[in-house]
């Protein structure tokens, strides 16, 4: 009776499993690492804020600005600034950039590698922003420490790249899912703003690493959400004019925040110290009369929210907090502005509440339910995610009877800033180039799968004069492609079609004259032969695909190895090959 193989659990296996399209096992227990690593580091993260605000605050509480003298309220975030500005300074423009626009464009165009002294720069402006008083959150520092641990992971174990992209989306929605205490909006905001793709296999490890990224945040802080919210319905269908209105209102703001963000072109002349002393010295002007423009305000949200706070600060957090984060974002101190946007939306949304009531004193519902909607409509409009801000609504209030008036709002404010702002939303804003290349259907595909998946194994190395005994050795294992190594480092390495040299021997005999030592020259066999350059085991399609293009050739040979002198050869990848696997998986899939 034939014995069946036994299933292989080496980190080899492993690999070469993570490289083909459905290796949702393998990926689903990425995604339970990458949640608990994630959660661990937020929970430190966290940590660091609560050991600040022991330190610097009177009540230990790292948001009590209005418990600290003015005087010294503006001091704080001139000093943050200059600490931040020190710590950047010495570094490279490459070694400065952090948070979320970051790790979209270490996902595009680096496939997913994260530099270390990006990582330890995060943690540094993550905690000095926030306790030192700048108008700054925690969840980008939050995405941005969770991707590079898990990819980093990825890194230390060789695993392919397209794993790595997994991984940042597993990091993404774990930081998110952690600093909130929101899996659901964890997960969509790591599809919908970072990956920009809805599939089974992508969704699966993240909906894994979000949940246990909650469930580590949970083991420490407890099952409620970052913001309390209170118990809230809609009184009338006549509150939905004013909704649509208040709509159109945050969304105008929100174009007004990205606009801003983007800067000058004088502003960005200016030396980084000039730069950060005029964001600083804004928020210090600011914070000593509203000390509620500082930090991550989520304590005026809750104010808001209960209809506690007065109409002057909600004034000052809904237009004082907005342009004093994207003025922050536009001066160049890479600060967090998820947290800031949705407080600002809030007081947006309670402001227009109170008018509403004004308006409307018998139908109109309480501004707190404004608040709500606010919130939502404020971070879809900025960030152009508007299922993610869905979700973080429905996940803080647990009330399904707020969706539908939030739908309203943020498709109102999101429409309004996209139409005005002209953005794609705030964080391909910021990027590089402005544009996420994988919103391309072709690289967007060929990004899932690795090169092993694809690329024909059965090659064969030998050098460029062989002889007929040589020749014939080589054909014995019926390889499809003979490499033909050259002499030197700068000839590039051929490939000749096995049976192209298996013809010319049958149909060229060796004359009984000839000398067994006499050699033939592979360069002059008839048949196809491709110029080739190498790429790694770990690259996916679409970097086999770039190479392509950026060489003008029709094959790359695929090394392996991680040292110089110990990589080999383990196969070949051809142009047909990477067309036919799309359009295969394109009909597949279609």
């Amino acid at each position: 009776m034939p014995r069946l193989p036994l299933p292989d659990f080496s980190l080899e296996g492993f690999r070469r499993q993570l490289a083909n399209v459905d290796a949702l096992p393998q990926l689903c227990v990425l995604g339970v690492v990458s949640g608990l690593v994630t959660g661990g580091l937020m929970v430190g993260f966290r940590l660091l804020l609560s050991l600040g605000g022991l330190l610097l605050f009177p009540e230990g509480d790292p948001e009590a600005f209005e418990a600290l003298s003015p005087a010294l309220r503006m001091l704080m975030p001139l000093a943050a600034a200059a600490l931040i500005g020190l710590w950047l300074f010495q570094l490279p423009p490459e070694g400065r950039r952090i948070g979320v626009v970051h790790v979209i464009d270490r996902l595009t165009y680096h496939q997913g590698r994260f530099p270390l002294r990006n990582w330890l720069a995060q943690w540094w402006v993550g905690v000095v922003s926030v306790i030192g008083g700048l108008s700054a959150g925690r969840e980008g520092p939050a995405i941005h420490l969770g991707a590079a641990a898990s990819t980093g992971l990825g890194q230390y174990l060789h695993l392919p790249h397209n794993s790595l992209r997994v991984l940042v989306a597993c990091g993404t929605a774990a930081g998110i899912s952690a600093s909130f205490n929101t899996p659901i909006a964890g997960v969509i905001f790591a599809m919908e703003v970072v990956m920009m793709e809805y599939t089974i296999i992508g969704f699966m490890p993240v909906i894994l690493a979000s949940s246990m990224g909650a469930v580590v945040a949970q083991l420490v802080y407890g099952p409620d959400p970052a913001i309390g919210i209170p118990d809230l319905h809609l009184k009338s269908l006549l509150d939905i004019p004013w909704i649509l209105a208040s709509g159109l209102l945050i969304g105008l703001m929100a174009a007004l925040f990205v606009r801003v963000s983007r800067g000058h072109e004088g502003l960005q002349r200016l030396p980084m110290g000039w730069r950060f002393g005029l964001a600083a010295g804004a928020v210090a002007g600011v914070a000593w009369w509203y000390p509620q423009v500082q930090g991550m305000g989520y304590d005026s949200l809750q104010l808001a929210l209960g209809g506690g706070a007065a109409v002057d600060v909600l004034l000052a957090v809904a237009i004082g907090k907005l342009l004093l984060t994207a003025l922050s974002v536009a001066c160049g101190i890479p600060i967090s502005i998820i947290g800031p946007i949705l407080v600002a939306g809030g007081a947006m949304g309670a402001l227009c509440g109170m008018a509403g009531q004004a308006l409307l004193p018998m139908g109109a519902s309480a501004p707190e339910v404004y608040a709500l909607l606010g919130m939502a409509a404020m971070m879809g409009a900025v960030l152009q995610a508007p299922l993610a801000a869905l979700m973080a609504l429905l996940e803080l209030t647990h009330n399904p009877s707020i969706i539908m008036p939030g739908m309203l709002a943020v498709v109102v404010a999101s429409l309004t800033a996209r139409q005005l702002s002209r953005s794609q939303g705030f964080f391909l804003t910021q990027s590089r180039h402005g544009l996420h290349p994988l919103q391309q259907p072709l690289m967007q595909a060929l990004s899932r799968v690795s090169v092993p998946a694809v690329m024909e194994r059965s090659v064969v190395r030998t050098s460029r004069m062989i002889t007929r005994d040589q020749a014939s050795a080589l054909l014995e294992s019926s390889p499809a492609w003979v490499l033909i190594e050259r002499s030197s480092d700068d000839k590039p390495t051929l490939a000749l079609k096995a049976a192209d040299l298996a013809r010319w021997l049958l149909e060229h005999e060796a004359p009984e004259s000839e000398d067994d030592s006499a050699l033939l020259d592979l360069l002059e066999i008839p048949g196809q032969r491709l110029d080739m350059a190498p790429i790694h085991l770990q690259a996916t399609l679409s970097e086999a695909f770039d190479r392509l293009n950026d060489k003008a050739l029709d094959a790359l040979y695929v090394e392996h190895g991680y040292r110089p002198k110990q990589k080999r050869i383990s196969g070949i990848i051809t142009r047909d090959a990477i067309e036919r696997y799309y359009r295969f998986s394109d009909s597949t899939h279609g």
